[in-house]
């Protein structure tokens, strides 16, 4: 039998006041909110990235206060996917890449791509975003390497990255087409398993599941809803046949795969205790 593959669970950002007593123990300064995070989940996902550069000093300290087996997802800049729309990103794609991800090293999780509600599917689109994105360490420390020379601080070097995954969340319509399925196994790039009412299906396209739970709309807890969560991962982890959901496209085979789950806006406050409570009926802590 085939290995399982790795499960993550996790949370979207560290730093909420709302956790405050409720995950983070009283008199944890937040200096020691990401260390204590880590202890307990298996990755996170960082939206700063979405609304601006960070700086390579930034990711090195993150990695620094976290377990070496820990994920850290990252989330694609807004002028890549909402500004520019995937149009003539060749240079802010290179920015991205320069501006610190790969000096996470081993603890570099996917990247994650959302794209805008009003963005329709266009197959020669997706095609050109999805050839242009870097699929190994290599090709991600040259496509840095063309970062512009404004940027004083880069990071080009991919040692200890172990690989270089993608996941895009749509959000309108239009992508329920088998093409776009079809398109995004070509390139092995999953499909963001969104739990909303917008986006209600579940097809694999990669060699790795990427999960945001962010919950349907007027549901105010995961507590009903976590076991059959559970159910679904343990059987893309051990390579069983999925078929609860609503799918575009044919099933694709059944081997096992990586799966990472983020909780990520409903039922905020209870983010990490899900997280946590996922973690612990797939019979293991989050992160091993």
């Amino acid at each position: 039998m085939s290995k399982a593959g790795t499960i993550k669970t996790g949370i979207a950002g560290w730093v909420f006041a709302s956790w405050r007593g409720e995950f983070y123990p009283a008199g944890l300064t937040q200096k020691q909110e990401l260390a204590y995070a880590s202890e307990h989940l298996g990755a996170i996902e960082i939206n700063a990235t979405f609304r601006a550069l960070q700086k390579p000093a930034n990711f090195r300290n993150w990695a620094r206060q976290t377990p070496q087996d820990f994920a850290f997802s990252i989330k694609g800049p807004q002028l890549i996917t909402h500004i520019k729309r995937l149009k003539k990103i060749e240079t802010p794609l290179a920015n991205f890449m320069a501006s610190g991800p790969l000096a996470l090293g081993a603890r570099l999780g996917p990247f994650v791509w959302q794209l805008p509600p009003s963005l329709s599917y266009s197959a020669e689109r997706m095609e050109d975003f999805l050839t242009l994105l870097p699929k190994t360490p290599a090709d991600a420390a040259t496509f840095a390497d063309r970062h512009e020379d404004w940027m004083k601080e880069a990071a080009t070097s991919a040692d200890g990255v172990t690989a270089i995954r993608h996941a895009i969340e749509v959000r309108h319509e239009s992508f329920a087409n088998p093409q776009f399925i079809a398109q995004m196994r070509k390139h092995n790039v999953a499909l963001v398993t969104a739990d909303t009412a917008e986006w209600p299906t579940l097809d694999v396209t990669a060699d790795f599941i990427y999960c945001r739970l962010q919950g349907a709309p007027r549901r105010e807890s995961y507590e009903a809803v976590l076991d059959r969560w559970a159910t679904r991962i343990a059987a893309w982890s051990e390579g069983r046949p999925m078929s609860d959901g609503a799918f575009v496209g044919l099933s694709p085979e059944a081997k096992p795969r990586d799966v990472f789950a983020f909780f990520v806006s409903t039922d905020k406050v209870h983010a990490p205790a899900n997280a946590m409570a996922l973690a612990q009926l797939l019979g293991a802590r989050s992160g091993e």
